[in-house]
């Protein structure tokens, strides 16, 4: 087998299909009416007036229906919904994802605490005597602060220092701690949450709210990914050495054209090779699907892309997806892709799908050495087939600055270069892909030349 085998019957490469925009704004739209109507709860139930009473308990009353709320939205933002997620795309998701996590995080602590203080108040306690009394003796209450702990431990790995020491796949595993979290709540909720039950309105809104975020997950987290692995029964076709420490896997399955897959997409993996088959990896595509066999590509950077290169032809393999929108937002006629490294995979699988006139594609690949190139002989003939301006960008890194250019044009600006080597990109769109820094480098100098912030996409699976 060769890196260059492709289908017999290949069928047209396609891309994603582009959002509408109404989607995004129903989205945001309902998201802050959820909130907004909480509050309002809040509000019918006295919460006004009794803040002249008794503003602790009445605040911590506030806070934690917000809290529950933020829960429930973070709950469908890692739901997979289609129309969301090619609405937002990957890295927006997770940056709002982020934000709603912390969020509801900090509300519950305050809830906790404003709670306890009202309470040992009211009661002329202790405030330690008070929440222990809380704790053992309220319905409810063990599970919620197992709960909170629970979420507690998924707010502190989710700091960027924190994840930057994790690996992925352990990270992958506290995150879904997350999930028990929010089911631990619940009871707690219903049972000595007097706001979810003060009246028909509330008891509706919430239990709808639940409903819909149990729902979401059950059908695109479970119950989509069990029925395309049920129809589809991919199993490993080969792997390919394509450079130093980077492999490639071929996947074939049962009507794989009528897997609703497209260019610059990925996936979540799963191989049944042995222990921790269960951990998934997000890998992309590397080539345009073709209706009979997939094919993802990763370099050695963790226990999860390292085994890539051990499995064997006819090993099952599981999927969820795919995801990814980085080839429906594309807004003119000319594109210009830069990659570094392995970052090259999804921008090859763009760069066979997408349609562009010859001239009017370019594609700059930072690699340290000629080795290290991945996909070189294909790219090559794509570019000679259909016309594309192609330059490799080889050498170290420089030294004393953060640059996305090699160190020979050290002697200039990096907008300086980028200009001189697309000399029309302010007329084209940017995809980027590659290590975080060296991205944010690229847009950078992108949007130093001319480039619109809307025409610079980039998308990584942010974690």
């Amino acid at each position: 087998m060769t890196a260059t085998l492709r289908s017999r019957t290949p069928i047209r490469p396609r891309l994603p299909r582009p959002a509408r925009q109404w989607w995004r704004d129903v989205s945001g739209l309902t998201a802050w009416f959820s909130v907004l109507f909480v509050v309002a709860l809040w509000v019918s139930g006295r919460g006004v007036q009794n803040l002249a009473t008794d503003p602790l308990t009445t605040l911590g009353r506030l806070t934690g229906l917000v809290s529950a709320d933020l829960l429930l939205l973070q709950v469908l933002l890692m739901a997979r919904i289609p129309w969301v997620e090619r609405s937002y795309g990957q890295d927006e998701l997770a940056r709002r994802h982020r934000l709603v996590g912390f969020g509801s995080v900090n509300l519950m602590l305050a809830h906790v605490v404003l709670i306890s203080l009202g309470y040992a108040a009211d009661d002329r306690s202790g405030l330690l005597g008070e929440v222990w009394d809380l704790v053992t003796t309220y319905p409810g209450m063990l599970l919620a602060t197992a709960g909170t702990v629970a979420l507690i431990l998924v707010a502190v790995t989710s700091i960027r220092a924190a994840r930057r020491k994790l690996r992925y796949e352990s990270w992958h595993l506290l995150h879904l701690y997350a999930y028990l979290g929010v089911g631990l709540a619940l009871p707690h909720q219903l049972w000595t949450g007097a706001d979810f039950t003060a009246s028909p309105v509330a008891t509706v809104f919430w239990w709808t709210a639940y409903a819909l975020a149990a729902g979401a997950m059950l059908i695109w987290r479970v119950g989509v990914p069990v029925t395309r692995n049920l129809r589809h029964r991919m199993v490993v076709d080969g792997v390919v050495q394509e450079a130093p420490d980077v492999v490639s896997v071929y996947l074939r399955g049962r009507d794989l054209a009528q897997l609703p897959v497209a260019a610059g997409q990925f996936f979540v993996w799963r191989f049944l090779d042995g222990p921790g088959f269960t951990r998934g990896h997000p890998f992309s595509l590397s080539a345009a699907p073709d209706g009979v066999r997939l094919r993802i590509t990763a370099k050695n950077l963790g226990e999860g892309s390292a085994r890539l290169a051990r499995l064997r032809p006819g090993m099952r393999a599981l999927f969820e997806g795919p995801y990814g929108r980085l080839g429906s937002v594309r807004r003119g006629p000319k594109v210009t892709l830069i990659a570094a490294g392995v970052g090259i995979t999804p921008l090859r699988a763009l760069l066979e799908a997408m349609p562009y006139r010859r001239g009017d594609a370019v594609l700059l690949y930072r690699a340290g050495s000629a080795e290290d190139l991945v996909f070189r002989k294909e790219l090559d003939a794509i570019a000679a087939h259909r016309g594309i301006r192609l330059a490799y960008l080889l050498g170290p890194r420089p030294r004393g600055r953060t640059s996305w250019l090699p160190d020979r044009y050290q002697g200039a600006s990096d907008p300086h270069v980028l200009r001189r080597l697309v000399p029309d990109i302010a007329e084209h769109d940017v995809y980027v892909c590659g290590p975080e820094e060296w991205t944010a480098a690229v847009m950078a100098s992108a949007e130093a030349v001319g480039v619109e912030r809307n025409r610079i996409h980039t998308e990584s699976f942010a974690w």
